[in-house]
């Protein structure tokens, strides 16, 4: 019996039960340190805040492809007033061409009837019945017109049938023609508004001292650009000085007579374009405090090919809608030959345009956020300048 006890106490399991909690604290540790190790390993390091200079040409750069996104805007709207006119002329021929086909049918009734009523009763007993010879054979050649004018009346039919089919054809694929344009539409308002949130969302980012910064460095970006302009008025006033000292020397020796002749053909026209600048900058002063908004084309908003086309418009001059077509109007001039009234054109992708004023400067809708003012031509990369008149 000592022995039998012996034997149980042995295999006690109490020493058991006091190592189980240290063998699952180890393997738990080690799952950790193995998780640990293996998120280490796979996870991407943080990216670096981005500094304030590449903020501001990453802002810059996302203003720049919203003007880009506003002209793409302007061309499919304008694109889809342009086919929704047609759709609705389209539609008012197939109205037309089916009252046609409407009034030829009705004609084919009238004969379908006369000539039932005619064919009730067979020729001889039509000449039995009538009251004489005359009368039969009157009828006779009466009904021999209706059946003449009858086949005209089903050749009117089908071809006012035929055209009134063509017409609805047209007007299928005028109606495709303006959803695909409704589409490209609302494609660039998004896109847009896509490139205007994500630039708001850099700023919002920023910190009170970061954004003082970036204000730091606009200035100093618009204070280069200024020092241009005013190189640029010196310029211009020294050419201007010139050409005033070269009419004095010449108007000796024309007695006078400085208004004809060869000089003054020249004259008349920059006199004529000269009027029209005058109109164009007066209009475009008057806008100046206004917002720009994507899409605008006054009189309480503009974009920027918004407000060069309103203002070329109160001298006579009818632009196209977008920076892209009003670069292709009038004569192309280089910048050092500049004149009051020209439109100069910005970026390599030609998204923005002002209104020239002289002095180096002009007058624009700058972008989102910004009001329509005067600013220094070399604030933006110049792309090249046109003469519209």
């Amino acid at each position: 019996m000592p022995t039998l006890a012996s034997h149980r106490k042995s295999r006690s399991r109490t020493g058991v039960r006091a190592n189980t909690p240290a063998v699952g604290f180890t393997t738990a540790a080690l799952a950790s340190v193995t998780l640990l190790s293996t998120q280490s390993a796979t996870a991407a390091p943080a990216e670096p805040k981005p500094s304030i200079e590449e903020v501001q040409k990453k802002v810059d750069d996302l203003y720049r492809q919203a003007g880009t996104a506003t002209q793409q805007y302007n061309k499919a709207k304008e694109a889809t007033d342009t086919q929704r006119k047609s759709v609705d002329r389209v539609l008012d021929d197939v109205a037309k061409s089916a009252d046609k086909v409407n009034e030829a049918r009705r004609s084919l009734g009238t004969y379908a009837a006369a000539q039932y009523r005619a064919g009730a009763v067979g020729p001889t007993a039509a000449l039995m019945f009538a009251d004489s010879p005359e009368s039969y054979f009157e009828q006779t050649q009466l009904m021999d017109r209706l059946t003449d004018r009858q086949q005209e009346a089903v050749e009117d039919f089908q071809k006012e049938q035929r055209s009134a089919a063509k017409q609805r054809v047209k007007a299928t694929k005028s109606l495709e023609t303006l959803t695909q344009s409704q589409a490209s539409l609302k494609a660039g308002k998004q896109k847009v508004q896509n490139k205007l949130a994500a630039a708001r969302s850099l700023l919002s980012d920023l910190t009170a001292e970061e954004k003082a910064r970036l204000a730091a460095l606009e200035r100093k970006k618009e204070e280069e650009a200024r020092r241009k302009a005013e190189a640029k008025a010196k310029e211009e006033a020294a050419e201007r000085k010139r050409q005033e000292e070269a009419r004095q020397e010449e108007a000796p020796a024309t007695g006078g007579g400085t208004d004809t002749g060869s000089g003054g053909g020249s004259g008349a026209t920059d006199g004529t374009y000269a009027a029209k600048a005058e109109k164009v900058l007066a209009f475009a002063r008057a806008q100046i405090g206004k917002p720009y908004v994507w899409g605008a084309t006054g009189p309480g908003s503009y974009d920027c090919s918004g407000l060069t086309g309103a203002a070329w418009k109160e001298a006579g001059v009818q632009l196209p809608r977008t920076t892209w077509d009003q670069v292709k109007v009038g004569k192309r001039v280089a910048t050092a030959d500049l004149l009051p009234g020209d439109l100069v054109f910005f970026y390599d992708d030609i998204s923005h345009v002002g209104i020239y004023k002289g002095d180096g400067k002009m007058i624009h809708a700058p972008k989102p956020g910004a009001n329509v003012r005067e600013e220094s031509i070399y604030y933006m990369p110049i792309y090249g300048s046109v003469r519209p008149a």
